[in-house]
């Protein structure tokens, strides 16, 4: 007899269960472990068609939210998968842990923004453009992965819009129109 797999729907802001594999076919999900103090640290975003397996990472504590609307289902990971997986989570990492050493706090977001970027977003004439799913990430949301406040990330995002290196779209994506080579100090 087979094995039946899940299949969730979640809105935005919706856990997943951290003890199952899952690949998305819809939408984006963030990993995060709290800190002492109470803040999430990010351990990885992922996208449709991407496989995320929480239980390989070896932590407890892991939460597996959902950032938009999201459609998964449950995959029993082969260990090819288990190993591809585990090889981009430890890319994730590396770049997860440079981001957080940049300051200021508005270069540290513009550097999540570009990575984003590249990970998610769609090159056009004008720059990347930039959108979860049905739409943007939440001022919150971009704190909790920068690890910043909401209200630095609203004044980051006010300053980048009125410079011109952000731009809002129809239906709310960003246009990014500074390239990454623009950004980076280092690899």
């Amino acid at each position: 007899m087979s094995r039946r797999c899940l299949r969730l729907n979640l809105r935005a802001g919706e856990m997943l269960p951290v003890d199952l594999g899952w690949r998305i076919e819809q939408g984006y999900v963030w990993l995060a472990r709290c800190c002492p103090s109470g803040d999430p640290l990010t351990l990885g975003v992922w996208g449709p068609g991407e496989l995320v397996i929480p239980a390989l990472i070896g932590f407890s504590g892991l939460e597996l939210r959902s950032l938009s609307a999201v459609v998964v289902e449950e995959e029993q990971p082969s260990s090819t998968q288990e190993r591809e997986f585990l090889e981009g989570q430890l890319r994730q990492a590396s770049i997860l842990l440079l981001l957080s050493r940049v300051r200021p706090a508005e270069s540290r977001l513009l550097h999540l923004l570009d990575w984003f970027g590249t990970r998610f977003g769609t090159m056009t004439s004008q720059g990347v453009m930039l959108r979860f799913g049905d739409r943007l990430l939440t001022h919150q949301q971009l704190a909790d992965i920068a690890g910043m406040t909401r209200v630095t990330v609203t004044k980051a995002l006010t300053h980048f819009r009125q410079s011109g290196v952000l731009a809002t779209q129809a239906g709310g994506a960003l246009l990014m129109r500074v390239s990454a080579s623009e950004l980076w100090d280092c690899p």
